[in-house]
Protein backbone atom coordinates (compact mmCIF):
# COMPACT_ATOMS: atom_id res chain seq x y z
CA UNK A 1 0.00 0.00 0.00
CA UNK A 2 1.30 3.45 -0.88
CA UNK A 3 0.37 6.80 0.60
CA UNK A 4 1.07 8.88 3.66
CA UNK A 5 3.25 7.47 6.43
CA UNK A 6 4.98 8.80 9.54
CA UNK A 7 8.47 10.18 8.95
CA UNK A 8 9.50 9.61 12.56
CA UNK A 9 9.30 6.69 14.95
CA UNK A 10 9.60 3.00 14.12
CA UNK A 11 8.48 2.44 10.52
CA UNK A 12 8.08 -0.97 8.93
CA UNK A 13 9.40 -0.70 5.37
CA UNK A 14 7.91 -2.49 2.39
CA UNK A 15 10.58 -5.19 2.42
CA UNK A 16 10.07 -5.88 6.14
CA UNK A 17 13.04 -4.01 7.59
CA UNK A 18 12.34 -1.41 10.29
CA UNK A 19 13.62 2.17 10.24
CA UNK A 20 13.94 4.30 13.39
CA UNK A 21 13.98 8.09 13.29
CA UNK A 22 13.71 10.72 16.03
CA UNK A 23 14.32 14.47 16.06
CA UNK A 24 16.55 15.31 19.03
CA UNK A 25 18.66 18.36 18.06
CA UNK A 26 20.10 18.86 21.57
CA UNK A 27 21.54 15.34 21.72
CA UNK A 28 24.95 14.71 20.20
CA UNK A 29 24.46 10.94 20.31
CA UNK A 30 21.53 8.60 20.77
CA UNK A 31 21.28 4.84 20.86
CA UNK A 32 18.34 2.52 20.32
CA UNK A 33 17.82 0.33 23.38
CA UNK A 34 15.76 -2.69 22.36
CA UNK A 35 14.19 -5.30 24.62
CA UNK A 36 13.55 -5.56 28.36
CA UNK A 37 14.03 -7.97 31.27
CA UNK A 38 17.57 -9.06 30.51
CA UNK A 39 17.30 -9.53 26.75
CA UNK A 40 18.45 -6.09 25.64
CA UNK A 41 20.60 -4.86 22.82
CA UNK A 42 21.91 -1.34 22.17
CA UNK A 43 22.31 -0.01 18.61
CA UNK A 44 24.09 3.34 17.97
CA UNK A 45 22.09 5.77 15.84
CA UNK A 46 23.36 8.14 13.14
CA UNK A 47 22.95 11.88 13.66
CA UNK A 48 22.15 14.11 10.71
CA UNK A 49 22.86 17.83 10.38
CA UNK A 50 19.21 18.64 11.06
CA UNK A 51 19.25 16.98 14.49
CA UNK A 52 17.47 13.83 13.31
CA UNK A 53 18.94 10.58 14.65
CA UNK A 54 18.24 7.51 12.55
CA UNK A 55 18.79 3.84 12.01
CA UNK A 56 17.82 3.53 8.35
CA UNK A 57 17.33 -0.23 8.34
CA UNK A 58 17.27 -2.93 11.03
CA UNK A 59 16.21 -6.57 11.16
CA UNK A 60 14.13 -6.07 14.33
CA UNK A 61 10.59 -7.39 14.48
CA UNK A 62 7.17 -5.87 15.33
CA UNK A 63 6.20 -6.50 18.94
CA UNK A 64 9.60 -5.62 20.41
CA UNK A 65 9.82 -2.84 23.01
CA UNK A 66 12.40 -0.06 22.78
CA UNK A 67 13.69 3.20 24.25
CA UNK A 68 15.98 5.92 22.94
CA UNK A 69 19.07 6.09 25.16
CA UNK A 70 21.14 9.21 25.88
CA UNK A 71 24.88 9.17 26.61
CA UNK A 72 24.23 9.81 30.31
CA UNK A 73 22.13 6.66 30.57
CA UNK A 74 18.69 8.29 30.46
CA UNK A 75 16.16 6.32 28.43
CA UNK A 76 13.05 7.86 26.92
CA UNK A 77 10.14 6.46 24.88
CA UNK A 78 9.61 7.42 21.26
CA UNK A 79 7.65 10.71 20.88
CA UNK A 80 6.22 9.26 17.65
CA UNK A 81 5.37 5.89 19.24
CA UNK A 82 2.42 3.91 17.90
CA UNK A 83 1.92 1.95 21.12
CA UNK A 84 2.79 2.53 24.81
CA UNK A 85 1.74 -0.73 26.51
CA UNK A 86 3.17 0.36 29.89
CA UNK A 87 2.08 3.99 29.87
CA UNK A 88 3.65 7.30 28.88
CA UNK A 89 6.96 6.67 30.65
CA UNK A 90 7.35 3.03 29.63
CA UNK A 91 8.97 1.58 26.53
CA UNK A 92 7.50 2.07 23.08
CA UNK A 93 6.47 -0.94 21.03
CA UNK A 94 7.16 -1.59 17.35
CA UNK A 95 3.86 -1.86 15.47
CA UNK A 96 3.25 -2.92 11.90
CA UNK A 97 -0.01 -1.22 10.82
CA UNK A 98 -0.37 -3.75 7.99
CA UNK A 99 -0.93 -6.63 10.41
CA UNK A 100 -4.60 -5.74 10.94
CA UNK A 101 -7.09 -7.33 8.57
CA UNK A 102 -9.88 -4.92 7.68
CA UNK A 103 -13.38 -6.04 6.71
CA UNK A 104 -14.83 -2.66 5.72
CA UNK A 105 -13.83 -2.60 2.04
CA UNK A 106 -17.47 -2.06 0.97
CA UNK A 107 -17.97 0.96 3.23
CA UNK A 108 -18.59 4.07 1.12
CA UNK A 109 -19.10 6.77 3.72
CA UNK A 110 -22.05 8.95 4.70
CA UNK A 111 -22.94 12.32 3.13
CA UNK A 112 -22.00 15.12 5.52
CA UNK A 113 -25.52 16.53 5.54
CA UNK A 114 -26.86 13.19 6.83
CA UNK A 115 -24.45 12.77 9.75
CA UNK A 116 -25.95 12.40 13.22
CA UNK A 117 -22.98 12.64 15.60
CA UNK A 118 -22.56 11.18 19.07
CA UNK A 119 -19.55 12.44 21.03
CA UNK A 120 -18.19 9.45 22.92
CA UNK A 121 -15.72 9.18 25.80
CA UNK A 122 -14.29 5.67 25.51
CA UNK A 123 -13.41 5.39 29.20
CA UNK A 124 -16.88 6.23 30.53
CA UNK A 125 -19.24 5.10 27.77
CA UNK A 126 -19.38 1.54 29.11
CA UNK A 127 -18.45 -0.33 32.27
CA UNK A 128 -15.54 -1.92 30.39
CA UNK A 129 -14.22 1.50 29.51
CA UNK A 130 -12.43 0.45 26.34
CA UNK A 131 -12.82 0.16 22.57
CA UNK A 132 -14.31 -3.33 22.89
CA UNK A 133 -17.01 -2.04 25.20
CA UNK A 134 -17.88 0.67 22.69
CA UNK A 135 -18.19 -1.95 19.96
CA UNK A 136 -20.74 -3.82 22.06
CA UNK A 137 -22.88 -0.66 22.24
CA UNK A 138 -22.83 0.33 18.57
CA UNK A 139 -26.21 -1.30 17.97
CA UNK A 140 -27.65 0.77 20.81
CA UNK A 141 -26.38 3.97 19.20
CA UNK A 142 -27.82 2.93 15.84
CA UNK A 143 -31.22 2.38 17.48
CA UNK A 144 -31.04 5.96 18.78
CA UNK A 145 -30.59 7.18 15.21
CA UNK A 146 -26.86 7.85 15.52
CA UNK A 147 -24.79 7.14 12.41
CA UNK A 148 -21.45 8.72 13.37
CA UNK A 149 -19.34 8.64 16.51
CA UNK A 150 -16.89 11.36 17.47
CA UNK A 151 -14.33 10.00 19.89
CA UNK A 152 -13.01 12.27 22.59
CA UNK A 153 -9.18 12.22 22.68
CA UNK A 154 -7.73 8.71 22.83
CA UNK A 155 -3.99 9.41 22.59
CA UNK A 156 -1.81 7.93 25.35
CA UNK A 157 -2.12 10.02 28.55
CA UNK A 158 -0.79 9.58 32.12
CA UNK A 159 -2.69 6.98 34.15
CA UNK A 160 -5.64 4.82 33.16
CA UNK A 161 -8.61 7.23 33.18
CA UNK A 162 -8.60 10.79 31.93
CA UNK A 163 -10.48 13.26 29.74
CA UNK A 164 -7.58 12.85 27.34
CA UNK A 165 -6.75 16.50 26.73
CA UNK A 166 -3.20 16.09 28.05
CA UNK A 167 -2.28 13.37 25.60
CA UNK A 168 1.45 12.74 25.24
CA UNK A 169 1.99 10.17 22.48
CA UNK A 170 -0.32 11.50 19.78
CA UNK A 171 0.03 8.48 17.48
CA UNK A 172 -0.51 5.85 20.20
CA UNK A 173 -4.12 5.01 21.17
CA UNK A 174 -4.26 4.55 24.95
CA UNK A 175 -3.20 1.13 26.18
CA UNK A 176 -6.04 0.84 28.73
CA UNK A 177 -8.57 1.45 25.93
CA UNK A 178 -7.13 -1.40 23.86
CA UNK A 179 -4.19 0.17 22.03
CA UNK A 180 -3.90 0.49 18.24
CA UNK A 181 -5.61 -2.80 17.39
CA UNK A 182 -8.52 -2.03 19.68
CA UNK A 183 -9.06 1.27 17.92
CA UNK A 184 -8.88 -0.38 14.51
CA UNK A 185 -11.46 -2.92 15.62
CA UNK A 186 -13.81 -0.13 16.69
CA UNK A 187 -13.46 1.71 13.37
CA UNK A 188 -13.91 -1.52 11.43
CA UNK A 189 -17.01 -2.48 13.46
CA UNK A 190 -18.52 1.00 13.10
CA UNK A 191 -18.09 0.89 9.33
CA UNK A 192 -19.75 -2.51 9.37
CA UNK A 193 -22.84 -0.78 10.78
CA UNK A 194 -22.75 2.00 8.19
CA UNK A 195 -21.27 4.41 10.71
CA UNK A 196 -18.37 6.79 10.34
CA UNK A 197 -15.72 7.19 13.01
CA UNK A 198 -13.98 10.39 14.04
CA UNK A 199 -11.42 11.30 16.67
CA UNK A 200 -10.78 14.68 18.28
CA UNK A 201 -7.48 15.90 19.60
CA UNK A 202 -6.87 18.91 21.85
CA UNK A 203 -4.84 21.44 19.90
CA UNK A 204 -4.50 24.10 22.63
CA UNK A 205 -4.86 24.30 26.40
CA UNK A 206 -8.42 25.56 25.93
CA UNK A 207 -11.45 23.40 25.25
CA UNK A 208 -11.14 23.97 21.51
CA UNK A 209 -10.94 20.69 19.66
CA UNK A 210 -10.00 19.76 16.13
CA UNK A 211 -10.29 16.59 14.13
CA UNK A 212 -6.62 15.90 13.59
CA UNK A 213 -6.39 12.11 13.55
CA UNK A 214 -6.87 11.58 9.83
CA UNK A 215 -6.18 7.95 10.72
CA UNK A 216 -9.78 7.62 11.84
CA UNK A 217 -11.55 9.49 9.09
CA UNK A 218 -11.99 7.54 5.89
CA UNK A 219 -13.85 9.86 3.56
CA UNK A 220 -13.87 7.20 0.88
CA UNK A 221 -12.84 3.56 0.56
CA UNK A 222 -9.72 4.60 -1.36
CA UNK A 223 -8.50 7.18 1.17
CA UNK A 224 -5.06 6.07 2.42
CA UNK A 225 -4.24 8.92 4.79
CA UNK A 226 -4.20 6.93 8.01
CA UNK A 227 -1.89 7.86 10.87
CA UNK A 228 -2.34 5.20 13.51
CA UNK A 229 -4.84 2.98 11.78
CA UNK A 230 -3.83 2.06 8.26
CA UNK A 231 -0.40 3.39 7.52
Amino acid sequence: MTGWRLKRGATVLERGAIRFSVWAPSAERLSLHVGTDGAEQVLPMYRGEDGVHELPETDLQPGLDYFYRFDDGRMRPDPASRHQPRGVHGPSRIVDPRDFRWSDADWTGIPTAELVLYELHVGTFTERGDFGGAIERLSYLKELGINAIELMPVAEFPGHRNWGYDGVHLYAPHHSYGGPNGLKQLVDAAHGRDSRSFSTSCTTTSVRKAITWASLVRTSPTDTKHLGVRR
